[in-house]
């Protein structure tokens, strides 16, 4: 059983660019949404010609597909990301973007495209959303919900702050609001499993919604102590929260 400073270096000097999260094998589960996310998109890009993906990520889920359109762009706004994004994309005929992470505006002329996609956005911006989507255009996204992963947030940097949250029927207001129509709206509670303290913090450091801003050092006591408890009884579970919304700008 490895030491608890031990596995805190392991986990701090691992890289947490991009989405694999293959790092975890063996050390952390998460039960995935039953909808089938990838399958999705894959679906709705063979009806398409051109497409955008929202906050790519290192640009796996696309890397993952076996049909593109003919014009496939992605944004992302961290530049370790972006970087690798492009390197798995661009070979394929795929633009990446370089975009700010607080900057709502999109570097593309209104109704661009047929099709929108985002896997846990950092942010929404709905309306930004509706100008680029073509009449008839669709955006799907799998968000994270309302009080994702509370009981890991509490174990380490106390009850999650006060304020307005994601949730889905919010998204569905604001999509409406916007101009778009909800054509689906589906939610899940899935339970996250971690079997070791550097697997929490790995999670922590790449997952960064969780506890914006994360480091060790601030939460070493707490991190210490649920090392503890992990060695006790074997593993600490959590729950993320997930939704899926799928819209339309109403058109031909």
């Amino acid at each position: 059983m490895q030491a608890f400073e031990e596995l805190v270096a392991e986990a701090e000097a691992a890289p947490v660019e991009g989405w694999d999260f293959s790092w975890l094998e063996g050390r952390a589960t998460e039960e995935r949404p039953p909808w089938g996310y990838s399958r999705l998109v894959a679906a709705r890009m063979a009806g398409v010609s051109t497409a955008l993906d929202l906050d790519t990520g290192g640009g796996e889920v696309l890397a993952g597909l076996a049909h593109w359109p003919a014009r496939l762009v992605a944004t992302e706004s961290w530049p370790p990301n972006v970087d690798r994004a492009a390197r798995l994309l661009r070979p394929r005929g795929g633009w990446v973007i370089a975009t700010g992470e607080d900057d709502p505006a999109l570097p593309f002329r209104s109704d661009a495209f047929d099709l929108v996609v985002s896997r846990h956005p950092v942010d929404t911006w709905w309306e930004e959303v509706a100008r680029v989507l073509g009449p008839g255009g669709t955006f799907l996204a799998q968000e994270i919900g309302q009080d994702s992963n509370a009981g890991l947030h509490e174990a380490i940097a106390g009850p999650l702050p006060p304020g307005e949250k994601r949730s889905a029927q919010r998204s569905r207001k604001l999509a409406e609001d916007a101009g778009l129509v909800v054509i689906d709206l589906r939610e899940a509670s899935l339970r996250v499993e971690f079997f070791d303290i550097g697997a929490v913090i790995y999670f922590l450091r790449k997952v960064i919604w969780t506890i914006p801003g994360f480091s060790v050092a601030p939460y070493r006591g707490k991190l210490a102590a649920l090392h503890e408890r992990i060695q006790a009884e074997g593993s600490f579970v959590s729950h993320a929260q997930r939704f899926l919304i799928e819209a339309r700008k109403p058109g031909p």
